[in-house]
């Protein structure tokens, strides 16, 4: 048994930031590359620039920079802000598992798995993605 919760950064009702926003900054920082993170959880990269786009329209920073392909391809990193916003949320989201974990063992006197939800894409027709992509944490 485990116990799944989810959460975000709303900004006057939009969603500005949570876990599948992080999933995508995560694997820029590892590959350097928006569409292989974008890949890496079953997004298209076209839907992938649209989330980020909102977020940082959301925020008022950009979270990344990016270069335009050529012969050596394009890249991504994440910006300094884009970092540090990163780090806290995921200190956040430690901080939330553990206080959810201990209020499950308060209420039913034992203790139990918390993990954040992990978003779900889901491709056309609505079936769902295989899990092929290796863990972004």
């Amino acid at each position: 048994m485990k116990l799944t919760y989810k959460i975000w950064i709303d900004n006057n009702g939009v969603r500005s930031f949570g876990e599948g926003p992080y999933r995508l900054l995560k694997g820029v920082e590892l590959t350097g590359s928006l569409r292989e993170a974008a890949a890496s959880i079953g997004m298209a990269y076209s839907k992938a620039r649209r989330v980020i786009a909102s977020c940082e329209r959301s925020l008022g920073f950009a979270l990344t920079i990016r270069k335009k392909g050529g012969i050596s391809g394009g890249s991504s990193e994440v910006t300094a802000k884009g970092a540090e916003l990163m780090r806290e949320y995921e200190a956040l989201r430690d901080e939330i598992e553990d206080a959810i974990g201990e209020a499950y063992r308060k209420h039913f006197g034992r203790s139990v798995q918390v993990q954040c939800h992990k978003t779900t894409i889901r491709k056309r027709g609505g079936k769902k993605p295989k899990d092929e992509g290796r863990p972004l944490r």
